[in-house]
């Protein structure tokens, strides 16, 4: 073990986009764990879109970061030493920890990784947020049935690729909309998406749609807003559900853009728009997780990572999520498994 800690801080909140001197880097030595903590070494951490959010000093669902605080995220680590009876040396941990090489965190906030069902870095995606976020969202808030059709924007990232998969293990045609040829082949070839839609080559989103949803769109899975979304409210059909889980394409925006505004047409259409937020399906994450471990086993469900090796470039790759430069789960490497 070595004997200095390197942590991600958050320098300075940033305006607008933001930039490599958000961050700033840390050394100190490696934490002594409490009575009650295990001292767990990193070894894949999340960086996740709604990240943006915590660096606003505003009320959000989710707690500020304090300026020149530990960033925080999901971490699959190992852990080292342990003043817990719950865990001993050995163990791989999911937990929220620091964006840092070590960290020192209750026992009682852990859970365990089972590394012979997947790779310890599936569970900050398939089996972890995103993955449960797709279950929940989609089966709960969008209630799908066989035959109806489903578009979901951001559909090549974390969660869009779950949703489509599932959607179409439901029975359902499904337009996903991503933003490059290569996410294109992937959504239609490995994760039999009946149409993807590169949004970078479309002049015009509600004519695309006509195209690929021609009987119209009975859920829209939203992970971006903007005028992808503006087209999808316009297709809905009777009984229409709006899935809103993630607004990427305003997440960086220091005011909020007047667009179309759709609530009327939801009279005619009796659609319903609902926001999902992981956290209230806590107490079903067991059941979530169980599912989808078991659609990975059997080959059901597939999932792709973009990996950034080593904990210096994790500002790298979380601002290459506002970049589209992901296919599927963006994670960092920070130690080798050598479980």
């Amino acid at each position: 073990m070595d004997d200095t800690n390197r942590t991600i801080v958050l320098a300075k909140r940033p305006d607008g986009v933001p930039e490599k001197d958000t961050f700033e880097i840390e050394e100190s030595d490696v934490p002594s764990p409490e009575a009650g903590e295990v001292l767990v070494r990193t070894l894949y951490l999340s960086v996740d879109p709604y990240m943006r959010g915590r660096m606003r000093d505003a009320e959000s669902y989710a707690e500020p970061w304090a300026v020149g605080e530990p960033m925080e995220a999901g971490v699959v680590g190992e852990v080292l030493e342990s003043n817990h009876d719950r865990w001993d040396a050995g163990d791989v941990v999911l937990g929220d920890l620091h964006w840092a090489d070590y960290t020192a965190a209750s026992g009682h906030s852990l859970t365990p990784v089972d590394t012979d069902l997947a790779s310890p870095s599936a569970y900050l995606g398939v089996l972890g947020m995103p993955g449960r976020t797709a279950y929940f969202g989609l089966l709960d808030a969008g209630d799908p049935s066989p035959g109806e059709t489903v578009v979901v924007s951001g559909a090549a990232g974390a969660v869009g690729s779950t949703v489509v998969q599932i959607a179409k293990r439901a029975g359902c045609r499904v337009v996903g909309f991503a933003g490059s040829e290569g996410k294109i082949e992937y959504l239609e070839g490995e994760l039999g998406a009946d149409v993807g839609i590169d949004y970078t080559e479309t002049d015009d989103y509600r004519e695309a749609l006509d195209d690929a949803a021609p009987d119209g769109v009975d859920v829209y899975f939203d992970n971006v807003g903007g005028p992808i979304t503006d087209a999808a409210f316009s297709r809905l059909n009777v009984d229409g559900r709006v899935v809103v889980c993630g607004q990427i394409s305003q997440y960086n925006d220091e005011t909020v853009a007047s667009g179309p505004r759709k609530l009327g047409g939801l009279i005619a259409t009796r659609g319903t728009v609902q926001g999902i937020l992981i956290w209230d399906y806590a107490p079903r994450f067991e059941q979530a997780t169980e599912q989808l471990a078991e659609w990975v086993a059997n080959g059901e469900l597939t999932y792709r990572e973009t990996v950034t090796e080593g904990l210096e470039n994790a500002p790298d790759a979380f601002l290459g999520l506002f970049e589209g430069e992901n296919v599927g789960k963006q994670v960092v490497k920070v130690a080798d498994f050598e479980g």
